[in-house]
């Protein structure tokens, strides 16, 4: 039954030496100076059976990919990519893809979350908004300059953390919280484009709508997300557009908020960490969209680029929220908007702000429900890349499949949940900072104490050891750490942090009197834990 399996398998995926004159293929080699055997470790097994996979269906598969290929779709998966593929030099488009993929309607929608559900002012919720982007774009927009550098996507890099085997456990994590956001998406463009109709077109409609063109741009991968068809230039230009015209029609109400509570340390730092999840979420996946840059480029370019990218965005999006749920109570259209067909429909907001001038007022809200597909795409390619990690026989499947996969997954859920939107966004964001926090911690400590033993001067930047990393250990097992010190500081922290949480979803006996802390103590607990636990492993070895 497993040679069945191994032989059908290899009918759809094929890997060995029948495929190697594909173009597709041609690809996926490592730094010039690997053993192309060892790029794919799993390619042995099925070397019998390959005389026997060249069958129709084969041939057809081939074909479409290598069709595909020739449109610009991109067939790389978790593969780092070779130097001499890294030609890329056009570095200032990293700004424009951050901040296109966060300059929408899901970032407005979280900074609301401060009024509606915190009872912050106006004034306490932006100040919580820039306080906490300020720290979190820092670590996103550090491991951006990894990717130019080392060829290899952000979890492949946790691998000289948490091991082969160990990174399935981030692996995971990272599937569940980026699985969450593009279904928080689909919500909130899919509210959106509903509430043009009057409720003629249901909510899930407009999600299914959503999701589909959010399809088509992860199917394509790195060329459109990345420049080649200009949908990062210039696609956060309607957006804006949108959001002046709603400011120009609803400013005047933004001086005269409703009344709100005395900020308290508790609603104070409970909001924070709602915001840190918000943009600290992009860390594991951040050298994603950075590996095909040409590595010789200035780190301090590539992290300015990144930096400014992801907080004018989300900042200043996430402000103007807060300001419109801080006055929407009082204005009777926005009220109503905001609850039609249910509470919290940020769509229905917009869509109030808009009604003053008529059809090009849904026109434009139809725009807003775009703007979702940006960041829904770029969180949906790197979920294709975690598949490959978490299954790495997986690696020879070619990187657009998994768009499909992943998009089965989202559609049904975010349906289903479409109707409990701000409670789920609350929670969720919420425990993504938590253990996000804990990643963050883990790979700079390794990074900046223990990566720094094995880092060599690199003359040529093309060497196998860049940064301290051996590139050629990869997908080595028995050379990479055990991860078991990653996996205790990642897990032992909980201790602590359960207590410290001060959410809807729980609230702890220390986030009770102090506010949600529990961002900030999975930040230091884990870092400290990995530091002892990381060195007791080195010493074990005697090697990192």
């Amino acid at each position: 039954m497993t040679q069945n399996y191994s032989s059908l398998l290899r009918a759809f995926f094929p890997s060995s030496s029948s495929v190697s004159s594909c173009p597709i293929m041609a690809q996926t080699d490592l730094e010039r100076n690997l053993d192309p055997s060892e790029v794919i470790l799993e390619k042995d097994e099925f070397a019998e059976d390959e005389a026997r996979s060249s069958s129709k269906l084969s041939s057809r598969w081939k074909r479409v990919t290598g069709k595909l290929l020739t449109w610009g779709v991109e067939t790389r998966g978790i593969q780092p990519v070779p130097f001499e593929e890294r030609t890329d030099e056009q570095f200032f488009k990293i700004f424009f893809l951050w901040f296109t993929t966060n300059f929408g309607i899901l970032s407005f929608s979280a900074g609301t979350l401060g009024p509606a559900v915190y009872s912050l002012s106006k004034g306490d919720s932006c100040l919580v908004i820039l306080f906490f982007n300020l720290l979190c774009c820092t670590p996103v927009a550090y491991f951006v300059t990894w990717g130019p550098k080392l060829g290899m996507r952000q979890m492949i890099q946790a691998r000289y953390s948490f091991g082969y085997y160990g990174v399935i456990i981030p692996s995971i994590l990272n599937l569940i919280g980026g699985f969450g956001f593009c279904i928080l998406g689909c919500i909130v463009g899919g509210q959106t484009l509903a509430s043009v109709t009057d409720g003629r077109m249901s909510w899930t409609v407009g999600i299914v709508i959503i999701t589909a063109i959010a399809l088509f741009l992860t199917f394509c991968g790195y060329n459109v997300l990345n420049w080649r068809v200009p949908y990062d230039r210039l696609g956060w230009i309607p957006v804006l557009v949108c959001f002046l015209v709603a400011l120009g029609l609803g400013g005047k109400h933004l001086s005269t908020p409703a009344p709100a509570e005395s900020a308290t340390a508790a609603s104070v730092l409970s909001f924070g960490s709602v915001i840190a999840g918000f943009v600290i979420a992009w860390a594991p996946m951040a050298s994603d969209f950075t590996s095909y840059y040409r590595p010789d480029v200035a780190s301090w370019k590539m992290a300015l680029y990144s930096y400014t990218g992801l907080m004018l965005s989300n900042a200043g999006l996430q402000i103007l929220g807060a300001a419109v749920a801080s006055v929407a109570p009082l204005i009777p259209s926005w009220n109503d908007g905001w609850n039609l067909g249910g509470a919290s429909n940020v769509g229905g907001l917009l869509q109030a702000m808009l009604s003053p001038v008529g059809n090009f007022g849904k026109f434009l809200t139809v725009l807003l429900s775009l703007s979702v597909t940006a960041n829904i795409a770029t969180t949906m390619y790197s979920m294709c890349l975690n598949f490959q990690i978490l299954i790495p026989k997986l690696v020879v499947v070619p990187r657009y499949v998994f768009s499909l996969v992943a998009t089965a997954i989202v559609l049904p859920l975010a349906i289903v949940g479409s109707h409990r939107f701000y409670d789920t966004l609350e929670n969720f964001l919420a425990l993504v900072a938590y253990w996000v926090s804990e990643f963050v911690a883990i790979v700079l400590v390794e990074h900046f104490v223990y990566r720094r033993r094995n880092q060599t001067p690199d003359l040529d930047i093309s060497y196998s050891t860049t940064m301290g990393y051996n590139i050629t250990q990869w997908n080595r097992p028995s050379q990479l750490p055990t991860g078991i010190p990653a996996l205790a500081a990642l897990v032992l922290p909980y201790g602590l942090i359960t207590p410290s949480m001060n959410q809807v979803l729980f609230v702890g006996p220390i986030g009770e009197k102090t506010g949600d802390i529990g961002f900030e103590v999975a930040f230091f607990l884990c870092g400290l834990l990995y530091l002892i636990l990381r060195g007791l492993e080195v010493k074990w070895r005697g090697k990192v």
